[in-house]
């Protein structure tokens, strides 16, 4: 962020001077007899409000799922795809390597028949290229 006007802004008051003296009252502790009661602040109906947005919450929606599905399908596939490339290289990466059996030992949800088929594909794939150099995923 750049600051181009650097003029000091009137009206601003700091703190008084260790050495001056107040002209305000003193601070006090009010009496007992003439403390307020204490009174709640939020009614019941905020409360069922509350209980209402939680169970909101906890309906899972199946866009949200679809698309987690989707995302691990798009790590596995980008992370064969690097695999590729390394093989091509000639030099392997262990942090891909870590990173394939990373995501596969993640659980993993269920969500449409064709989506589910698809990922089992791709991670039967993976499980094939661990396989290949002796790391077996759980």
């Amino acid at each position: 962020m750049r600051i181009d006007n650097n003029a000091r802004v009137g009206n601003v008051t700091g703190r008084p001077a260790a050495g001056r003296a107040s002209s305000g009252a003193a601070f006090e502790i009010g009496q007992g007899a003439q403390a307020q009661e204490a009174r709640p602040t939020a009614s019941i109906a905020a409360a069922t409000s509350l209980d209402l947005l939680l169970a909101l919450q906890a309906v899972e929606d199946p866009l949200l799922k679809r698309r987690k599905i989707v995302r691990r399908g798009t790590q596995l596939i980008d992370t064969l795809e690097g695999l590729r490339g390394d093989l091509l290289v000639g030099r392997m990466a262990e942090g891909r390597l870590n990173q394939l059996m990373a995501v596969l030992s993640q659980a993993r949800e269920h969500s449409e028949p064709g989506l589910d088929a698809l990922l089992d594909d791709i991670e039967l794939r993976a499980r094939v290229e661990l396989a290949k150099r002796g790391l077996y995923p759980a």
